[in-house]
């Protein structure tokens, strides 16, 4: 009897599992400055996490002969010489899905406000591009709200555009203009901060909250004092993030704010791991990191579901040199660049937009027929006006038409001003490079242009509502279109 209750006992068990027993383990030799050298680890692979007897999580990056170096992850400060390791088998990775939305999360995943764990499927972090059979043209516009860049520097869904400029001279704030300008609409947003303090993490999650705009968009940061290893995983984190929606047939924009602090933070990872140092003590494969993350916008083709993926990367620059390492190698992996210049946010031109630096290789093929037409010979008309504006300030004498072109370029730029939060339609915008064209608004002063120009939208709406319609929808508009505005603003001062 005994012995069959034993066998029942037995059998209760669960399965013995040796697994545990055979599991390869390593020993911490030396850790410090958000690295770890691990030894005895020979058979994990590149970008596995590891998990170290305190709890803590790192990710292997060096992999050599006699040692692994490991990024550490999480819950590094428990982390002591001689503490043993383990691999997971796992790649970094987070939870994807639309209860993403309006969150904050670190870049794997977990919550940073104090809410439960959004719930879905989890994805790596580190995504293939998509293959150039599954890609197809940029050609439907990304509306960002902002005149100079929707009418001058046109973005496409699908689109890589680099926004460059030094310090301080409104680079985040036209992203989050452009994040702004997407609520209500079909695009989902996702924002991703490397190396903030978390004080402007919570910043950026208040002003989107303020202006309607963070139910549609999903926060990943990894503030400075985030460990280097989680500032570098933060980029690509959002991207997987952005890619959940693009493989659902939808449109994602990814703000990467900015790459500047991620370059450093890979740089520093690889001077802690004894990799050699390149130029700006670089390493070697700086280049490549950036255009692996940033290949991963595009389109898609119908067949593989049409949707896309938008990229904003941000880089800094030092007294406008464009020409820095950095900035240079991301000019050359993204389809254009907006250049912010600090001498315009500095005489309140703001976005300080430098039309004649700042190129979208997409061009027109992005814009709507209507808004091509109307800013054809925009940048010319800016080029132009900003040399003959260098003439007149120093007194030379110039002719009728010289100065005709002087005071057309002073009301564009003045129109070309735009508040923050403040995203105008695609109409508007039209109708404000229309009225400069056709010299509607030459016969008053400059100063006062935007208020007749508001005047003459907000009377257009009511009186000529299917023009407005047709311009914001891309539509064909009646040919006497201009005739039917041009009477409108007549008839607001009283006659032509």
């Amino acid at each position: 009897m005994a012995e069959q209750a034993v066998r029942r006992a037995l059998a209760r068990l669960p399965p013995l599992d040796l697994r545990r027993a055979f599991t390869q383990r390593g020993a911490v030799a030396k850790v410090g400055d958000g690295v770890a050298h691990v030894v005895g680890l020979t058979d994990v692979g590149s970008e596995e996490l590891v998990r170290f007897d305190s709890g803590a999580i790192g990710m292997a990056h060096e992999l050599t002969s006699d040692q692994t170096g490991v990024v550490l992850l999480v819950d590094a400060g428990g982390i002591r010489a001689g503490d043993g390791v383990t691999s997971t088998g796992e790649l970094p990775s987070l939870t994807v899905g639309d209860e993403m939305l309006g969150r904050v999360l670190d870049p794997l995943g977990r919550p940073l406000d104090s809410r439960e764990a959004p719930r879905g499927e989890r994805r790596s972090v580190f995504c293939e591009a998509p293959e150039l059979i599954v890609r197809a043209p940029v050609e439907r516009p990304l509306f960002t709200g902002v005149m100079v860049v929707d009418s001058a520097i046109p973005i496409g869904r699908g689109q890589r555009q680099l926004i460059v400029g030094d310090r301080n001279v409104g680079k985040s704030a036209l992203a989050l203009d452009a994040v702004a300008a997407q609520r209500g609409g079909d695009v989902a947003c996702v924002y991703v901060m490397i190396g903030q303090p978390m004080s402007r993490v919570l910043g950026v999650r208040e002003t989107l909250e303020k202006v309607g705009a963070l139910a549609g968009t999903v926060i990943i940061a990894a503030d400075a004092a985030c460990p280097p290893g989680l500032q570098y995983l933060a980029p690509y984190a959002g991207a997987t993030a952005a890619e959940y929606f693009r493989s659902k047939g939808r449109h994602a924009l990814v703000v990467y704010d900015d790459l500047t602090k991620h370059a450093d933070a890979y740089r520093e990872l690889a001077l802690l791991l004894d990799r050699p140092p390149g130029r700006e003590a670089f390493p070697g494969d700086i280049f490549y990191i950036h255009a692996h993350l940033l290949e991963r916008a595009t389109a898609h083709g119908d067949a593989a579901g049409g949707g896309s993926v938008t990229a904003l990367p941000i880089v800094e620059t030092t007294d406008g040199d464009i020409s820095a390492y950095i900035p240079t190698n991301l000019i050359s992996i993204t389809d254009g660049q907006i250049f912010l210049d600090a001498g315009r946010f500095e005489r309140n031109q703001r976005p300080a937009v430098d039309i004649g630096r700042s190129v979208s290789r997409v061009g027109g093929e992005a814009q709507l027929p209507a808004m091509r037409r109307a800013a054809k010979n925009l940048r010319i008309t800016m080029s132009r006006f900003e040399a003959l504006e260098a003439l007149t300030r120093v007194g030379l004498d110039v002719d009728p038409a010289t100065q005709k072109a002087v005071e057309r370029g002073r009301l564009l730029r003045e129109l070309l001003r735009q508040p923050r939060f403040e995203a105008r339609s695609v109409a508007e915008q039209i109708v404000s490079l229309t009225a400069v064209s056709e010299g509607w608004l030459d016969d008053g002063p400059i100063e006062g242009a935007p208020r007749r120009l508001k005047a003459l939208i907000e009377r257009a709406r009511g009186a000529s509502g299917d023009v407005m319609d047709a311009l914001d929808a891309g539509g064909e508009v009646p040919d006497d279109w201009k005739d039917r505005l041009r009477t409108l603003l007549e008839d607001a001062r009283g006659g032509p």
